[in-house]
């Protein structure tokens, strides 16, 4: 029997009430998230310094969890390791801090000497016009600039001493966080489960000891790395007479650990255009002893460090920069890899994998036998 198409069509499910219950849904998931998402805006300098005092607790849970293991109280343990690391830096500055900040002021103030030199050879190689004044002033380091950045730094010590009095609330805040993210870790993780069902617990454990094991180990490689870096290159700067060797040596092993993939060559190439318009020679010197120290560090440091850290791929690492850099700035390029370290493993972890087909299996076959001869 044929429907007329005059007859009305009675279609199940969309009644006046239900059509009212989806639309009173979507307007309150709709506020939720805008409201959500004005939360996270206003408070973002918070979260991210929520991110990084957690970052700094993993960092510090292999020191603390030894001396927990042998009796200490993990509050006391906490204390003792942020303790030590605050008596480290207080070292360092006292024994460097006058040079260093001396060196940053001068090599800030000569900064609109390279881009001249450098603009200058570019027109000369090249065959180019370009005006070394205006870049200068489209990159923000004209005369008056420089000379602000300057007299912050030439003030040594009453300049860190001002900048430590003006963001005394955030460092206060990062020591807190920091000290009761990694001395209450246990207790809170038992806080946390005893809202969960068993299933969920059994994750959650999982999902904390690798994030606190994986994330912490690569931290903690990464700043051995970055220091073992920072001091070979130092040495050999200073040893060479290059200018400013304190900050340029901490600038090169900052950057050659902590962007990825690029890193290295740019922590190279900051040195070696100071030194290359003054003296090529020393140019020269830098790239082959950086050359050198990284085959050491991939073949001698690295690879001693691995086992207590993990591997991740430098695309996935250079785009976490990349991505956090643009939503939060400096402190999300800073936080960026380890998250993506932690949410790499929990791939591992919890991803399923399946049997490999020929063809796959023998890409895998070659890649091992690669690994096994570069080894």
């Amino acid at each position: 029997m044929s429907t007329s198409p005059k007859d009305p069509v009675n279609v199940t499910g969309f009644d006046q009430a239900s059509i009212k219950w989806v639309l009173r849904t979507i307007i309150l998931f709709t506020a939720a998230a805008m409201l959500g998402l004005w939360v996270f805006q206003q408070n973002v300098s918070l979260i991210l310094l929520i991110l990084l005092a957690l970052l700094l607790a993993v960092a510090m849970e292999p020191a603390v969890s030894t001396l927990s293991n042998r009796g200490w109280r993990r509050g006391a343990a906490t204390g003792l390791t942020m303790l030590g690391v605050t008596l480290l830096v207080t070292a360092f500055l006292a024994l460097f801090g006058g040079l260093l900040f001396s060196q940053a002021s001068s090599l800030i103030s000569d900064l609109p000497n390279l881009i001249i030199d450098l603009t200058n050879w570019v027109n000369d190689a090249f065959g180019q016009e370009l005006d070394p004044d205006a870049l200068i002033n489209q990159l923000n380091i004209q005369p008056s600039q420089i000379a602000t950045w300057a007299s912050n730094f030439a003030g040594g010590f009453v300049g860190i001493i001002s900048g430590i009095i003006g963001g005394l609330f955030q460092l206060l805040t990062l020591a807190l966080f920091s000290f009761y993210l990694s001395a209450d870790a246990p207790r809170l993780k038992r806080k946390i489960g005893g809202l969960l069902n068993p299933s969920a617990q059994k994750v959650l454990v999982t999902t904390w000891d690798i994030t606190v094991k994986k994330t912490g180990g690569f931290v903690v490689s990464k700043l051995i790395l970055a220091l073992a870096s920072t001091a070979a290159h130092s040495l050999f700067f200073a040893a060479i007479g290059l200018p400013y060797w304190l900050p340029l040596g901490l600038i090169t092993g900052i950057t050659s650990q902590f962007i990825p993939t690029v890193g290295t060559y740019i922590g190279v190439m900051i040195p070696v255009l100071f030194a290359v318009f003054n003296n090529p020679t020393d140019a020269v010197l830098i790239i082959i002893f950086a050359t050198v120290y990284q085959q050491i560090e991939n073949y001698l440091l690295s690879p001693r460090l691995s086992k207590i850290t993990m591997d991740i791929h430098p695309a996935i690492a250079f785009g976490s920069v990349i991505v956090f850099a643009n939503l939060f700035g400096a402190v999300g390029a800073i936080v960026s890899v380890p998250v993506a370290a932690a949410l790499v493993a929990l791939v591992d972890t919890y991803g399923k994998r399946y049997e490999l087909i020929p063809e796959l299996a023998e890409i895998e076959r070659l890649e091992a036998k690669m690994e096994g001869l570069e080894a």
